[in-house]
């Protein structure tokens, strides 16, 4: 018997795993399709909910957007009338302008207060969970009552005004004033109440970035800033993306705020998109002029994600 013999009888005796024949072509394929069907039937219903309450709502606004669309159910088919209507209305860019306004006011200020909150939370050594739930309250209320408290706190006789009356500083109209005194105000509640939520993702992408990186920034003698600026907002860069983006979509969505607190004037000055969406389909029953407005809004924030997506991955790549 040959020495190779020998050893595959032995192998076979002890270990008859690692001599057993291997699978046939048309048998490891007819596995992996039996895998790859399991994995399809456990994740269908998660697809079709999703798809039922996500993509179909999409496409009937879609398909409501090309009709006038009445509360009966009866549609007459206008073609693209809806939106040639909406490129003549000045509302609709009035609206636009106000929503582009409150998004370039809301999204730096939310980014910066979650992501220093974030960095103070890493530094915590002490009561990190009891800090980390008190910052998280506010956003689990709801927006209403959000908006009723800081009404109260931004009116003319509640306690801001009084302290800034005591510094002499007199009657600030934080919601009946200027354009962007108001939408500042707006974007305080929202930052307010949301600021927990991705200030939760950033903290997550602090804490799984290496500490031997910043102990060779440390030894390379770079002071807290630069280790910041220079080390971990770059690894944090993905994160930024996701945070950004998202934050972008709520910025778009604002309604609930706005109609609590201003009812989108004075004088039209936070009349949001999604306000006149509102106003359109809900006050005047003009759901196919709403459906238009919606696409348009869901293809603004599809263009503001990709160029985002573009700008971070070209700086990846320099």
């Amino acid at each position: 018997m040959s020495v190779n013999t020998r050893t595959r009888t032995t192998l076979a005796g002890r270990h008859p795993e690692l001599t057993a024949s291997p699978l046939k072509p048309f048998g490891a394929r007819k596995a992996r399709n039996r895998e790859a069907l399991a994995g399809i039937l456990f994740v269908l219903p998660t697809l079709v909910i999703f798809g039922l309450f996500k993509f179909l709502p999409i496409f009937g606004a879609g398909a409501m957007s090309l009709t006038e669309y009445s509360l009966n159910g009866d549609f007459e088919f206008l073609g693209a009338d809806n939106y040639t209507r909406l490129a003549a209305d000045p509302n609709f860019w009035q609206s636009l302008k106000v929503t582009f306004l409150y998004v370039a006011i809301f999204v730096p200020f939310i980014i910066a207060v979650s992501l220093a909150g974030a960095v103070l939370l890493d530094k915590l050594v002490r009561f990190t969970g009891t800090f980390r739930a008190l910052l998280f309250i506010p956003y689990l209320s709801s927006f209403v009552m959000a908006g009723i408290i800081w009404t109260w706190i931004f009116s003319t006789d509640g306690p801001l005004n009084a302290a800034l009356d005591g510094l002499g500083m007199g009657p600030v109209p934080f919601t009946s004033g200027p354009q962007l005194l108001v939408l500042l105000s707006l974007a305080v509640v929202s930052v307010w109440k949301g600021f927990g939520y991705s200030m939760l993702i950033f903290l997550a992408g602090l804490k799984a970035q290496p500490a031997e990186v910043h102990e060779a920034a440390r030894i390379d003698g770079a002071g807290a800033w630069k280790s910041f600026w220079y080390v971990t907002l770059p690894l944090l860069k993905p994160v930024v993306f996701f945070v950004l983006v998202i934050e972008t979509i709520v910025g778009f969505q604002v309604f609930d705020t706005i109609y609590v607190m201003t009812g989108g004037g004075p004088a039209r000055a936070s009349h949001s998109l999604i306000y006149f969406l509102f106003d359109e389909g809900f006050k005047f029953f003009d759901f196919g002029y709403a459906s238009a407005i919606g696409v348009v809004l869901f293809i603004i924030v599809l263009i503001l994600s990709l160029i985002q997506q573009r700008f971070f991955e070209g700086k990846d790549s320099k």
